[in-house]
């Protein structure tokens, strides 16, 4: 904890995270673009239209609860970015039985919302797919983005808890687009 003590100031966490978010905005600025590539696909099955805040925001939320987690761990001592760590893993295989069990739900809801408001394109099955797939891709890259900037974040004697989720939220963000354009190019 001692390496983090001269960064926890203003000005250290300003010099830390400023390049960090700048490219984090750029990163940012390319989901954009996908999303604009899609815009005729969701504009013509709104229930998908109504998935895009909701995948990127839970594989964002997804990623920060894995990524506290981590940190929680790595200030702890508890973090050893073994392959046998069980922390790890048991963390890694409830990020993904939550995808599992939650984007389902996500598909349900989004189908339910779009009937209910002005009508569906789509099968309930095929928007339940599609959130189901995009989802459980989403948590376990998710799950693969936390892992490797926690580890990077330690490896550049980083405080994870300035560094990680908000890299987490936005790589996710920009994957969420671009896996939810993916599942729907593959199941529609």
């Amino acid at each position: 904890m001692a390496e983090f003590a001269s960064q926890w100031s203003v000005s250290g966490i300003v010099r830390t995270m400023f390049p960090i978010l700048i490219v984090l905005t750029a990163i940012e600025l390319g989901s954009g673009l996908v999303l604009d590539t899609f815009e005729g696909t969701l504009l013509q099955y709104p229930s998908l239209l109504v998935l895009v805040p909701v995948t990127i925001g839970m594989a964002g939320n997804l990623g920060s609860i894995l990524a506290a987690r981590f940190s929680t761990a790595f200030h702890l001592g508890l973090l050893s970015f073994a392959a046998t760590d069980d922390r790890l893993a048991g963390n890694a295989i409830a990020t993904l039985a939550l995808a599992v069990t939650l984007f389902p739900l996500v598909g349900a809801g989004a189908w339910l919302l779009q009937t209910v408001i002005g009508g569906t394109a789509l099968p309930l099955r095929t928007v339940v797919l599609v959130a189901l797939v995009s989802g459980s891709l989403l948590a376990l890259l998710a799950i693969v983005v936390t892992t490797v900037t926690t580890y990077a974040a330690y490896r550049f004697e980083l405080d994870p808890d300035d560094v990680v989720i908000p890299v987490v939220t936005n790589v996710c963000d920009v994957l969420g687009v671009v896996v939810l354009f993916g599942a729907v190019r593959v199941l529609v």
